[in-house]
């Protein structure tokens, strides 16, 4: 959870300012956490109070308003009566990794990854790239076997882990699916050999158009 964290607040000032390297400095002055940080923090909390998750991500996310959260995802925050509105956005990944760290058994990894993504991200893709990003930090937990957590993700999610961080870095455009980054997220762990160099790899990749 730290690292996903410290993660998304080294990568938080490349959003709109992408590089095309690995080489820059790990914290810039203007780094600050975004919301993927506040709903991590709510997971968290999901998981060591009553286990629900809609009513912490709410809580916690209307306390930070100015995260950085998507259109679709501010209207869920300030609704009343919040409903999943199929999104596959990787909003859902961002904020799972408490659940690859809390529970002990894939069934549970599976189910609860799925709890955290459907209440807002119910798209398939959403629960997938939810599920694959937990298991992954799972079995990193629990095995620390690379090549090992590459045959189970790419065996029971389809992702294709056979890319390289260096060939697709050039024309790797702005995504904000998990279908589009998940899998990219997961190779430029596998191909790091330190927490750091994942974080690079990863944040080498962005590359951003506004819209």
């Amino acid at each position: 959870m730290t690292g996903a964290i410290a993660g998304d607040i080294i990568g938080s000032v490349y959003e709109t300012y992408p590089i095309k390297t690995k080489e820059f400095p790990l914290f810039h002055p203007d780094c600050r956490f975004t919301d993927d940080s506040v709903l991590t923090i709510a997971v968290a909390k999901a998981i060591l109070t009553d286990g629900d998750y809609l009513r912490w991500m709410q809580e916690i996310g209307c306390r930070y308003p100015h995260a950085g959260y998507g259109a679709s995802f501010i209207h869920w925050l300030g609704s009343e009566s919040p409903q999943p509105y199929c999104s596959w956005g990787n909003g859902a990944a961002m904020r799972v990794s408490p659940v690859g760290w809390a529970f002990d058994t894939m069934d549970d990894i599976l189910q609860e990854a799925t709890r955290t993504a459907q209440i807002s991200h119910n798209h398939p893709e959403g629960i997938k790239g939810a599920q694959a990003t937990a298991m992954a930090v799972f079995l990193a937990r629990t095995t620390g076997d690379k090549n090992y957590i590459k045959k189970e993700i790419a065996g029971r999610f389809g992702y294709d882990l056979d890319r390289t961080v260096d060939d697709i870095r050039p024309s790797y455009n702005f995504d904000v699916s998990c279908q589009g980054t998940v899998p990219e997220a997961i190779f430029s762990f596998i191909q790091s050999d330190s927490y750091e160099d994942a974080v690079r790899n990863s944040i080498s990749l962005f590359i951003y158009f506004p819209v």
